[in-house]
């Protein structure tokens, strides 16, 4: 550092502009000059000195500098104020340093004269002030001056940010009809520049688009409805635009806008409506039940829940139990279905009122009675030519199975029921008759019998009975007979098998030698008894006798105790069996009863192959032998 007069020569050279510059950066610095600004470190000195009396009373020495401030976004280089120290007597002695927060690339100093420069364009919203830091040093002793102060550069704030609206985009729903004054939502924008200077990020909300309808609160962005009793049916969404300005709204600030989406939700503000006093419809006689005759329509404007209704026919008129009506859930329409058959010839016109009524009813809109409607149904029957109907179902009759070639069975009758009434002709079904055993007059009906029965055979005919138009479109239809075949005592009455009784030599007197049952392909209606009885001789049969048990069966007994194969192999037994019937009838069997050497059980292991051997006098081993030889025989054979 150079001595006092070079300092001094330096100061002389110095140019006017120079000067002059300073004095007009300072006249530019808004303000009144603020009451010195004392560094911490020199209060405290200040505080040392007053409270010790006994240290020296020198003056102390402190910072004096001007509110620092720099507008934003300017981007020329400019003079924003300067520092000074107390001590600095306009010699140039002192020489100012500055460090902290954009020393050097955002500010710079005039070490000589404590000028503070922007180098710059600044943003507020970026960085909204500087901390800095100040040194004063002797230049000539190198000593600070002064400690070093912190101080603070302020970015001011300028309008340079458009309102930005948040939580965008904004949907809502109200009832339909709902009062003036109803909130619908609440917008809210935001402003990055200073809320605290001036009015840059002072807001104001208004409507753009959506008046008279809607209206907003200017400071809170709240909008409500302005007209009343907005209705769904007319219009069911609007588009509110909404307006923000900073400024408080002047014409120099800035402003953006947005759109709320508002639906209105539907209430039950109205009834089922028919569009017609009467409804026509047709529907032919001959339909099913269950047929769909027609569909009615109340036109309600609301929807869901409020346009659900139910329908229903006036239940005091016979008419309206012939058809019902439902609703259909998805077009809310009013079926109408066939609930009875039909006769045109009976009844062609039907007429009945059916209702509409909504399922959710609110009377805070609607009376009762505004919740349903009525119109007036004519059903019309239209004639089909029908085919003849069978005065009966189905027929049943009996005949006896010793009925006579052309006895009456019964007579079948069906009719025209059309106006028309066509004669009528009548045939057997050839596939339901194969036996051909009945016949019928194809012009009244009657079936008779065509040839012989045989309940045994057959005891019941199923015959399908045709009934055809002779004219017009000869339909027909048809009808099943069933004819049961009553039986009658036309079989005799015949032993249940071919018994082979044989009696054990030594057999005592009065022991059951057989047990015989019968049977008769009759079928009684009391059911069979039968009878059983020896064939009347002139003399008592010595060796056996038959006793009826009177339960359908009878037992074959001996009547002596003597009985041996050297006397008689066989013995023939005629036995008569008589049926219940009216006549009865009866028939005669002839048993063959063998003599056998028995068993001690009693079994006889021969039966009467060994009997039938000794009767024709051949010996029980050669016919042993000739049965071994033909089981051999037939072994090789195979």
């Amino acid at each position: 550092m150079g001595s006092v007069e070079e300092m001094h020569g330096w100061t002389v050279k110095m140019s006017m502009q120079s000067v002059l510059a300073m004095v007009m950066v300072f006249s530019i610095i808004p303000g009144a000059v603020l009451s010195d600004i004392k560094s911490t470190q020199g209060v405290q000195t200040q505080q040392s000195a007053q409270g010790s009396t006994h240290r020296h009373h020198r003056l102390k020495r402190g910072w004096i500098w001007k509110e620092l401030l720099v507008p934003e976004e300017d981007p020329t280089p400019r003079v924003i104020g300067q520092l000074k120290s107390d001590s600095d007597r306009g010699d140039f002695t002192i020489r100012y340093i500055l460090s902290g927060e954009g020393a050097g690339d955002v500010f710079e100093i005039d070490e000589y004269s404590g000028e503070i420069r922007t180098l710059k364009k600044l943003d507020r919203e970026e960085k909204a002030f500087y901390t800095l830091q100040a040194q004063a040093i002797n230049r000539i002793s190198n000593e600070p001056e002064e400690p070093q102060s912190e101080f603070i550069i302020k970015v001011q704030d300028i309008n340079d940010n458009i309102p930005q609206f948040l939580n965008e985009p904004y949907v809502s729903s109200i009832p339909e009809m709902c009062p003036t004054g109803t909130t619908v939502a609440q917008v809210t924008a935001t402003d990055a520049d200073d809320p605290m200077f001036g009015n840059n990020a002072k807001l104001i909300y208004s409507i753009l688009q959506g008046e008279p309808y809607f209206s907003v609160e200017p400071k809170t962005g709240i909008i409500v409805t302005s007209w009343p009793k907005m209705d769904r049916e007319v219009r069911e969404q609007y588009l509110v635009v909404v307006e923000v300005k900073d400024m408080l709204g002047l014409s120099s600030g800035y402003s953006s806008s947005t759109t709320v989406t508002v639906s209105l939700t539907d209430v039950n503000d109205n009834g089922p409506t028919f569009q017609h006093n009467l409804y026509t419809f047709v529907v032919r006689e001959n339909a099913a039940v269950g047929t769909t005759v027609g569909r009615i329509m109340a036109e309600d404007g609301d929807v869901g829940i409020n346009a659900r209704m139910t329908y229903s026919l006036e239940d005091d008129l016979e008419e309206s139990s012939t058809f019902i009506i439902k609703t259909d859930p998805v077009t809310q329409e009013g079926v109408i279905l066939l609930a009875k058959p039909l006769d045109y010839e009976t009844k062609r016109r039907f007429v009945m009122a059916a209702e509409a009524v909504n399922d959710h009813i609110d009377t805070h809109f609607l009376s009762l009675e505004e919740f349903r409607d009525r119109t007036l149904l004519k059903i019309f029957v239209e004639d089909v030519d029908e085919p003849p109907v069978f005065l009966s179902p189905v027929y049943e009759w009996k005949v006896p199975e010793n009925a006579a070639v052309g006895t009456v069975l019964g007579c079948v009758t069906a009719r025209d029921t059309d106006i028309v009434n066509n004669p009528i002709r009548y045939t057997i079904d050839k596939k339901s008759d194969t036996t051909k055993a009945f016949k019928i007059d194809p012009n009244n009906g009657t079936m008779t019998v065509a040839k012989a029965l045989d309940r045994e055979t057959t005891n019941w005919h199923n015959v399908t009975i045709e009934a055809k138009e002779t004219a017009q479109n000869h339909l027909s239809s048809s009808v099943v007979v069933f004819i049961k075949v009553l039986d009658i005592n036309d079989n005799v009455p015949r032993l249940a098998r071919d018994y082979q009784p044989y009696i054990c030599e030594g057999t005592q007197a009065g022991e059951i030698i057989q047990l015989l049952s019968a049977v008769d392909p009759d079928d009684p209606v009391e059911g069979h008894h039968f009878y059983f009885s020896m064939v009347p001789e002139k003399h008592i049969n010595p060796n056996f006798t038959i006793r009826d048990n009177q339960d359908n069966t009878a037992s074959i007994i001996a009547r002596r105790s003597t009985f041996t194969r050297k006397d008689r192999t066989q013995y023939l037994l005629p036995v008569m069996v008589t049926d219940s019937g009216s006549p009865a009838l009866s028939s005669t069997s002839t048993l063959t009863i063998s003599v056998c050497k028995c068993q001690p059980a009693g079994h006889c292991p021969t039966g009467g192959v060994e009997a039938l051997a000794l009767s024709m006098g051949v010996s029980l081993q050669t016919l042993l032998g000739i049965l071994v030889c033909l089981v051999t025989f037939t072994d090789l054979l195979s």
